[in-house]
């Protein structure tokens, strides 16, 4: 492998766009498909941490949204107890509040 000024000035030369003999810019892409090997496996480990975490933050909302369901579902279910009751309160209120013969 060549050397990383070799190759830094090789890769300076072609981006110049001066010409480079046929083994330099052998030497040129055999590092470039190697910077690209590399870039890939990165971006894969990467992709592939980011997938674990985004599963694990869904999982979390899903069950923070279970959890909140389930609360809105007791209250909803206490609210009925309390029309229930409020009704009842009422209507013995009414049933007491009519006038009295003297």
């Amino acid at each position: 492998m060549a050397s990383d000024d070799l190759i830094n000035t090789l890769h300076d030369t072609a981006t110049r766009g001066e010409g480079l003999s046929m083994e330099e810019q052998e030497q040129l892409e055999n590092w470039y498909a190697q910077q690209d090997q590399a870039e890939s496996q990165v971006l894969s480990v990467t992709h592939v941490t980011t997938l674990a975490a985004l599963k694990g933050q869904v999982e979390a909302a899903l069950n923070r949204l279970l959890t909140t369901t389930k609360r809105v579902q007791e209250i909803a279910a206490e609210n009925d107890v309390m029309r229930r009751e409020v009704a009842a309160l009422r209507h013995q209120l009414a049933g007491s509040s009519t006038p009295q013969p003297a």
